[in-house]
Order: C-alpha cells, then structure tokens, then sequence
C-alpha cells in the first residue's frame, strides 16, 4: 500500500512539470547565463536603477545595455518605469531576488 501511495506521489510530480513548464524554467536560465546580465541584476537587486546610471556603472553603451535588458525583460526578470526621459529599472519579484541571491550563496559557499 506505501508503495502505491509513493508511486502515485511521483507520476503526479512528473506530469505538473511538463515540457512547456521545463522550457520556460530553461529560458529563465538561460538569460542568467551571461555575465553581463548577471551584473546588471547585481546592481539592480540593490534598487532601482535607470539605464544612463547601468551605462556609467559597467562602462557599456546604451545599446549594448539596452540590449541585455530586452532580453532580462522578456523572460520577466526585470521591470521598467518610464519617468519622463528616463527609464528605470527593478527585478521584476522577490522570487528573482531569492534565486539571484539564493545562486550567489551557492557559488560563494566553501565545502
């Protein structure tokens, strides 16, 4: 009877992630897997910042930064306000923020 009751518990968790589910957490991935957009979610993940500050901070153009953006953007990492000329920007959720510093303590933790 446990034994059924395991394997019942397990086929329910294999089909709740499905392929669209395992793509979409890829993509989120993925987006993390360059060192510039993972510097720019460092600074942003300290508050809300606007692209000309990103530019000066991380010595890249606008549209170089612009660039890394659109990509942090569409993969919902990051949000933007526009106020007047000027664009910020901030993760888009706490999750973004627990899993960014969640990674950091990983890599800095010593065995």
């Amino acid at each position: 009877m446990l034994w059924k009751t395991i394997r019942a518990e397990t086929d329910t968790a294999r089909n709740d992630f499905d392929l669209e589910t395992a793509g979409r957490l890829a993509e989120l991935f993925s987006a993390l897997a360059d060192a510039t957009r993972v510097r720019i979610i460092s600074l942003i993940a300290e508050r809300e910042i606007c692209v000309h500050e990103l530019c000066a901070m991380l010595g890249m153009t606008q549209s170089a930064i612009s660039h890394q953006l659109r990509v942090l953007r569409d993969r919902r990492i990051v949000r933007y306000r526009k106020q007047g000329r000027h664009v910020y920007y901030q993760l888009d959720d706490e999750h973004i923020s627990e899993l960014f510093r969640g990674a950091l303590d990983h890599i800095k933790h010593t065995h």
